[in-house]
């Protein structure tokens, strides 16, 4: 491991889809080898009434995104209906940096983003920007906390835009990679992909012979519950400053 090369001769597992493909990039710089092998997969949720739902969006004050992947499929079924960011103009409530530049992407710009990226510490710091009048919309996947909702003293409607699944090939393809062993991290963005990696890859690999890395509280707390030690976490909860952290540091490597 040279001091340029920090990762060299690391195999770097994304859990789940990297959305920035800096990260990715980050890993290659460093000398590392990213491999992308999701345990989650998202599939847009579709319901008859989505069409309605959508030209509502423009009756609240708020629409409120706590992850890209919200961005992503609410942008998706907005096209399917016609409409354009000009059609919606309200204000925008976006939890975490990846999630304000994938709402850029579709056309929008977040007029509020907490200084911790978390629901916890959005639910905290939304006050001071909106008034309890306000109605607020929180586009959402399937397995989202009710920390929206119940913490804020705003009416606030949930929108299920997309759901989660199991990805049997990333499973398998995780599973492989640790059972023939070598220099690895692997690196967790959700709870939702602990929680397959305890119940379908731990059984077979243990959670030790490789670091862990983890982005929020939320994730760590959720392998600290599943019996893991995380190595690395970031101040910043993005992929990129995970892998940047992963690069810094210099003692306890697996």
């Amino acid at each position: 491991m040279s001091d340029k090369h920090p990762l060299s001769g690391m195999t770097v597992i994304f859990t789940g889809t990297p959305k920035a493909k800096e990260a990715v990039a980050s890993v290659q710089l460093q000398g590392g080898n990213p491999v992308i092998l999701p345990l989650i997969k998202t599939v847009e949720k579709v319901v008859a009434t989505d069409p309605l739902r959508m030209q509502t969006c423009a009756s609240y004050e708020w629409l409120i995104f706590t992850s890209a992947n919200a961005v992503h499929f609410f942008g998706r079924k907005m096209e399917q209906v016609g409409l354009t960011p000009e059609d919606i103009p309200v204000k925008i409530a976006a939890v975490g940096s990846e999630t304000a530049k994938a709402l850029e992407d579709i056309g929008f710009r977040a007029d509020f983003i907490p200084t911790t990226f978390s629901a916890e510490h959005f639910v905290d710091e939304f006050p001071a920007v909106s008034d309890e009048e306000e109605r607020c919309l929180f586009l959402k996947g399937d397995l989202a906390k009710d920390t929206i909702k119940e913490g804020l003293p705003n009416e606030v409607d949930e929108w299920t835009v997309y759901e989660t699944v199991d990805d049997e090939e990333g499973i398998h393809g995780v599973t492989d990679l640790l059972q023939k062993g070598g220099r690895i991290a692997v690196l967790f963005a959700s709870p939702s992909a602990v929680r397959v990696f305890g119940e379908q890859i731990a059984p077979l690999t243990g959670w030790s012979g490789f670091t862990i890395g983890a982005i929020g509280h939320v994730t760590e707390q959720a392998l600290s519950e599943a019996g893991a030690a995380v190595h690395v976490k970031p101040e910043r909860y993005t992929l990129l400053d995970l892998v940047r952290e992963l690069g810094n540091r210099k003692e306890g490597m697996s």
